[in-house]
């Protein structure tokens, strides 16, 4: 049975290309576009690994991640941040959240792929 990673993002292209992506990796996807939904997305389907973006409308990554390690369904699903926000700043502060690692935007194939090996 193929791993099932949650995508967050509130870009429509961003989530588009990590499906591909993902898909054609041989994983399943479940999508969301804002970390309130991430996080009953994370709670209802129970995902091997979450990509999440940090910029979002309505709770951003940050706070999504926050939660998600507040609750004991879901505080051991590991989260990979992926954002514009890329500064070693940024990466210690995803990091502080629970964050597992923080992948750079545009993200490369190459590194989301290894972050999904490495993680779910």
């Amino acid at each position: 049975m193929a791993k099932k990673i949650l995508i967050v993002d509130d870009s429509a292209a961003e989530l588009a290309n990590l499906r591909t992506l993902l898909h054609d990796a041989g994983y399943d996807t479940v999508t969301a576009s804002n970390g309130r939904e991430a996080v009953a997305k994370a709670q209802a389907e129970t995902p091997s690994m979450i990509l999440m973006d940090v910029v979002m409308p309505d709770m951003d990554g940050y706070e999504a991640c926050r939660q998600l390690r507040a609750n004991a369904n879901t505080k051991q699903i590991p989260v990979v941040i992926v954002s514009s926000k890329s500064q070693k700043a940024d990466q210690i502060w995803a990091s502080m959240q629970g964050a597992k690692a923080l992948i750079g935007k545009p993200p490369k194939a190459e590194d989301v792929l290894a972050a999904v090996r490495a993680y779910a």
